[in-house]
């Protein structure tokens, strides 16, 4: 007998010392959770985070060593309907003033500022200590201006500003993360219960993919010393390892339960299962990887940042289904179905007949009709379906999302719109930094003053404050920086031109002249203009890695080139259906309101490219584990039609089930308020829905039933031998862990 693989002697010592394999798990989370708290994050700086000209300057900012500034607030002062009264709204400023200094925190409150257009007068207000904590401590001012508002009740008197907006947010998106943690894992575990019609077995998925998550989020602050960190990275951590985690476990117990089913004992079910959904682990796993490394090259801290957090919870949840979890399974044996839920239960056990084997229900009987008896024309119809989906994609803007997508619904980014409408230059500006030596200080600063000027009656540019231009010089005068306004939000066409017309035309002509000074502009119109450059530049490299890694790593595994090439143009299908599909979603209006958010106009720059990597990955979680169900009837000498129909029937169900948990967290992404997160939220569950339904439900099938024997077509380098040579009947199958199975009825198909 040969010797049996990794995956099955790991399982089998796990199954026969449970308690020792257990116990090694819970230390190994342990560690790595304490290990990485004790160790600390080290966060990405703006020097790891540069990105094209913006990049530069936001590095000749950071070695400029500027003094902090200090936090500032604001009181704006509006009139609620016609002209603004000059006279009480100059004594609503007093009152407010007075007010407001006597609140703890404030150092300063400045003179009242009149809008040029007079509709309205802003107040300043300087908050003393850590400009970093401002939002923390901006509370009492925002009491202070209320009490001002009931005084005044026929002015609008509003606090706002950086403090009070981030304050704002800070609660709204608070509230929206708590409410979709709060949902995520019930609704994960309601699921769960209805797909395996008992609690323990629903429970032991939730719990290897919370204790993976633990795990590699403490492994990733330990990592983030060699890859500094972001914001993102724990969030990306938990929706990745959450998905991963259950699905590995939900494919393993499906299967050891079914061999129960059939009368083998606990630790033989359980080496079954490893040989057979442990091992579709392992690919899945390796293929999630390879799809996540292609981040490194796009030479970006975040995307880096984010392909180290994956590929770890990945790797977390591959050993520990190899691991901890046979050991459980072993462990419980049939406490595994208890207790059951009495009418799930029935109904789960009714997919089992009394010889173990699944038994195909009559709705995936019906969905594979077409794809079993008419193949090329069920192909060709669905294809198309899915192509015209994806035809949009053709047209995909990417934009960063501005301030004018943040959510309306609070009461600060209402008064900031006002704001910005009454003073423009308050709005969106763009950065010009400039290095030079200290001597040269003085003339660098004339030439930013002569560029500032030449903005002056320019559509683009909003008119300068009445104080000059907003030069600021390093304390040792090598960087100066200019910040120049244009009066057009963030994302528009004319923020654009103004940042075009500013590179091209007036800086050169205005710093051109400075010898051995170095510029450039940056700003938040110009992070957006080169991030989206940047992804469109390295997604072609990244996709390429992907693809041929994968087609590798498939090809080995399935000793199959077809396979191979076919698991890539499936999943690549899919891919660009929910491409098209975010594209007709949220770059038009037709969907704002049901989702309840305002257009773009475009796609969030870094979407397309991580949202390619996860798709990728995680559709390969079904690929693999159908096709691998296919496989094994094509080796016990199954035909190809009855194979793919019987690979397809017994794994609907567990598909379906991991299918719908990630659905349905994903879909909670969807109801965050920022735009971003619904175009995560989105784009991942409208593309998980499609793999695990049309894409494995007719599209795979009618192209393996159409290809027949070719699927299993490999140059004599990949061809193994006896039970391991798919191309027809098996021989030499003693020891196929599937060597007792009765091929199931064949359903839809003659």
């Amino acid at each position: 007998m040969s010797k049996r693989p990794v995956t099955v002697r790991v399982a089998r010592w796990s199954a026969e010392h449970p308690w020792r394999a257990v116990a090694l798990w819970v230390v190994f989370v342990a560690v790595c959770f304490v290990g990485g708290n004790a160790a600390g994050l080290q966060e990405a700086t703006a020097q790891d985070q540069a990105v094209g000209e913006s990049g530069r300057a936001g590095v000749m900012i950071e070695e400029g060593k500027f003094p902090d500034e200090p936090a500032v607030d604001n009181v704006l002062i509006t009139s609620r309907s016609g002209p603004l009264d000059q006279k009480a709204a100059g004594a609503a400023a007093t009152a407010a003033a007075a007010q407001l200094r006597t609140v703890p925190g404030v150092a300063e409150v400045g003179a009242p500022v009149k809008a040029v257009d007079g509709t309205a007068l802003l107040l300043p207000i300087t908050m003393s200590g850590d400009p970093e904590t401002a939002a923390e401590r901006v509370e009492p001012l925002r009491t202070a201006t209320a009490r001002v508002q009931e005084q005044h009740p026929a002015l609008r008197v509003e606090q706002v500003g950086g403090p009070s907006i981030n304050k704002a947010l800070d609660d709204t998106l608070g509230a929206d993360f708590k409410r979709a943690e709060i949902l995520s894992l019930p609704v994960t575990l309601a699921i769960l219960i209805v797909a395996f019609g008992a609690l323990i077995a629903a429970g032991i998925p939730v719990l290897l993919a919370l204790s993976s998550v633990a795990a590699a989020i403490g492994l990733s602050t330990l990592a983030s010393h060699l890859v500094p960190a972001n914001d993102s990275t724990s969030s990306v951590i938990l929706l990745i390892g959450m998905a991963v985690g259950i699905d590995y476990s939900l494919f393993y117990v499906r299967r050891e339960r079914e061999e129960r089913a059939k009368g083998r004992g606990h630790v033989d079910a359980v080496e079954i299962a490893a040989e057979t959904s442990g091992h579709a682990v392992v690919v899945s796993g390796t293929a999630v990887v390879i799809a996540m490394a292609g981040l490194f090259l796009a030479q970006d801290a975040i995307f880096s940042s984010l392909a180290v957090g994956s590929i770890l919870v990945v790797a977390v949840a591959v050993i520990g289904s190899l691991t901890v979890l046979p050991a459980l399974l072993a462990k419980l044996g049939r406490w595994v179905d208890r207790p059951r839920v009495p009418l799930l239960w029935r109904l789960t056990a009714r997919r089992t007949g009394a010889d173990g084997l699944v038994q195909p229900s009559r709705f995936w009987s019906l969905v594979l009709r077409p794809a079993l008896r008419r193949p090329l024309p069920t192909l060709l119809i669905s294809v198309g379906l899915l192509l015209a989906l994806a035809a949009p994609a053709l047209g995909m803007q990417l934009k960063f999302p501005g301030t004018e997508d943040l959510p309306r619904t609070t009461p600060a980014m209402q008064a900031y719109d006002r704001l910005a409408a009454a003073y423009p230059s308050n709005g969106t500006t763009h950065l010009v930094a400039v290095r030079a030596s200290a001597e040269q200080a003085p003339a660098v600063k004339a030439a930013l003053t002569q560029l500032a000027a030449s903005t002056e009656g320019d559509r683009l540019f909003a008119a300068p404050e009445q104080t000059g231009p907003e030069i600021e010089v390093s304390p040792d005068s090598r960087v100066t920086v200019l910040e120049i306004a244009t009066p057009f939000s963030s994302r528009s066409n004319e923020a654009e031109q103004s940042l075009h017309r500013l590179r091209e035309t007036l800086v050169p002509a205005a710093l051109g002249g400075l010898s051995g000074a170095s510029y450039a502009v940056g700003g938040g119109v110009a992070e957006s203009e080169d991030y989206a450059a940047h992804v469109w530049d390295k997604l072609p490299v990244v996709v390429g890695f992907v693809l041929l890694l994968t087609f590798l790593v498939m090809a080995w595994t399935f000793r199959s080139v077809v396979v191979a090439l076919t698991s890539i143009l499936l999943n690549l299908l899919s891919a660009g259906a929910a491409y098209g599909l975010l594209v007709l979603v949220f770059q038009h209006t037709w969907a704002e309101g049901v989702l309840g958010f305002t257009s773009m106009g475009a796609i969030v720059t870094w979407l397309p490219l991580f949202l390619f990597v996860v798709l990728f990955g995680l559709s390969m979680d079904y690929h693999v584990f159908v096709v691998s169900r296919i496989r094994e009837a094509v080796l016990r000498g199954v035909p190809n039609r009855e194979a793919v129909a019987e690979g397809i029937t017994g794994s609907a169900g567990v598909v379906t089930s991991a299918a719908i948990v990630m659905v349905a967290v994903f879909s909670i992404f969807a109801t965050l308020s920022t735009i971003d997160m619904k175009q995560l939220g989105v784009g991942l569950a409208a593309a998980i829905l499609l793999d695990a339904t049309l894409i494995r439900a007719v599209v795979l099938p009618s192209l393996m039933t159409l290809l027949g024997p070719a699927n299993w077509w490999a140059p004599r380098l990949l061809r193994g031998r006896g039970r391991h040579a798919a191309g027809g009947p098996a021989t030499g199958t003693g020891d196929s862990p599937a060597r007792d199975e009765q091929t199931p009825e064949l359903i839809g198909a003659r």
